[in-house]
């Protein structure tokens, strides 16, 4: 049948009834057949583009166990054409400024490129996107962003606070890690490099230091290769780690931004705050680059207090219209409600049961993108992983490569003195005597830095703590706080 009168598997309704009761990642396949940005290839893009300059991003194919954040890495600006030609094993001026790194060393990413910007000459290429599809009418290229990258191109793990993603794949293999957001804790949330909208993981999720990170291994790790022409959808506030696995990589990303609850709002507006006023500190451990290339700069202490009492302001407003008798919640009562890392309100056992109402159309054309326990022990035919192109094999041995890893470092667990688990820089008599007593060399740690600091305070339970108090402090409503 031609692409072009093709049926989806899902109508605009469906597929929008479907993103509300979704819970967890899923992959539609055969929703893009007739979508003209399938045909985004790299060398397509590169023609259309001409000589535009795109900024590359850079990182080192070493394993170095830890994050590479985006403040870390080179940025190169070159022509798509000049991108081809790197790839290819072309050197010298045909390569333009990416001469000046080697491929079989540097992975190069065009990442965060919104369409609107990139193709503003061409403004006929934003129709060839159709979020329509999905229920979102007038959702277009213009709000699209378009990712190109090399083989080992990544994103650090983060979470995006305010929104939830659809991705179309339309060149090469992404691989997708992706953890829920229960297990943010077992993630080691960071917000250095700082950026408004996500939270990066201290982990490697590729290659975890389990003996600094020790609960890492108990995150829940979901694992997809999206395909070209599938579409993923990552719910609001899923952690995600993503890989290029192939030789050149395009994707389309659709980041759907969502009412923010307005607890969250307080909740960013305090940790800006905190960021901003402790990283403009001059010492000789606080010289990082901390503020994340995609923010536009720092702002004053100032401006960051003033959106902080407007967000205050807001949220009591919200709370006394909804419920005027009981401003905040009060610490005794076992029903208040539960909030995440973002301060938003968790679902209660009610809507979990509301939503089952609904029954998912799990099938060829909608998957479920399954935990590694799960994937264990469902069918092939039913799991994303089994249409990768890799052998059974390989995937056995890979999972028992992990799992190897796994018990090899595993170590014993204990609480640091503030309470919120291995933070770190806290639980420093028992690592002190534990390495001492193996090398003579000074102990990992024994320096707390401002950073160590920052992990610290911007906590999520400290975060959520400090925005009740200041909620209660602006109602006037002291109850009990002490005993709290």
């Amino acid at each position: 049948m031609d692409a072009h009168t093709a049926i989806k598997p899902f109508s605009k309704e469906e597929t929008q009834r479907i993103l509300t009761h979704l819970q967890q990642p899923a992959v539609f396949v055969n929703m893009t057949c007739d979508w003209p940005a399938l045909h985004w290839t790299a060398q397509q893009l590169s023609v259309c583009l001409g000589d535009k300059l795109v900024r590359f991003r850079l990182g080192t194919r070493e394993n170095m166990n830890t994050p590479l954040f985006e403040t870390q890495c080179p940025y190169v600006e070159a022509t798509l054409m000049q991108f081809l030609s790197w790839t290819s094993g072309q050197t010298g001026a045909k390569v333009g400024p990416l001469s000046e790194f080697s491929y079989s060393e540097y992975w190069a990413y065009a990442d965060y490129k919104y369409i609107a910007v990139l193709c503003q000459d061409q403004p006929s290429m934003f129709k060839d996107v159709k979020w329509s599809d999905f229920g979102f009418e007038g959702r277009d290229g213009r709000n699209s962003t378009v990712w190109i990258g090399t083989e080992g191109a990544n994103t650090p793990c983060h979470q995006d606070s305010y929104g939830c993603n659809l991705v179309l794949q339309v060149q090469g293999r992404k691989r997708w890690h992706l953890f829920p957001p229960d297990d943010t804790s077992n993630i080691y949330p960071t917000r250095i490099p700082y950026e408004e909208s996500s939270v990066f993981s201290q982990v490697d999720v590729l290659h975890p230091d389990l003996k600094r990170f020790p609960d890492f291994q108990k995150a829940r790790r979901h694992v997809v290769t999206l395909q070209p022409g599938q579409v993923l959808y990552v719910p609001r506030h899923w952690w995600h780690y993503v890989e290029s696995v192939d030789p050149i990589t395009v994707s389309i990303n659709s980041w759907i931004e969502m009412d923010v609850d307005d607890v969250a709002r307080v909740s960013e507006a305090v940790t800006k705050a905190v960021v901003c006023a402790v990283k403009n500190c001059q010492s000789d451990d606080n010289r990082d680059d901390w503020l994340n290339p995609t923010e536009e700069g720092v702002t004053s202490h100032n401006e960051n207090m003033q959106y902080l009492n407007l967000a205050i302001r807001a949220c009591a407003q919200k709370q006394m219209q909804l419920c005027p008798s009981k401003v905040t919640p009060d610490p005794r009562d076992h029903r208040a409600a539960k909030r995440d890392y973002s301060g938003d309100t968790r679902k209660r056992r009610d809507s979990v049961r509301d939503s089952a109402a609904f029954s998912l159309p799990f099938g060829p054309h909608l998957i479920s993108v399954c935990s590694q326990q799960e994937s264990a022990t469902a069918t092939r035919q039913m799991s994303p992983e089994g249409a990768e192109g890799r052998s059974p094999g390989q995937r056995t041995t890979q999972r028992s490569e992990s799992s190897s890893t796994v018990s090899r470092l595993q170590c014993g667990q204990h609480e640091c003195w503030c309470g919120l688990g291995r933070c770190g820089a806290c639980c420093l008599p028992e690592r002190m005597s534990e390495e001492s007593s193996e090398d003579t060399e000074e102990p990992r740690g024994l320096v707390i830095t401002t950073n160590d600091l920052l992990d610290c305070l911007l906590h999520p339970d400290i975060i959520t703590r400090v925005t009740e108090l200041l909620l209660t402090r602006h109602t006037g409503d002291h109850r009990d706080t002490a005993a709290s």
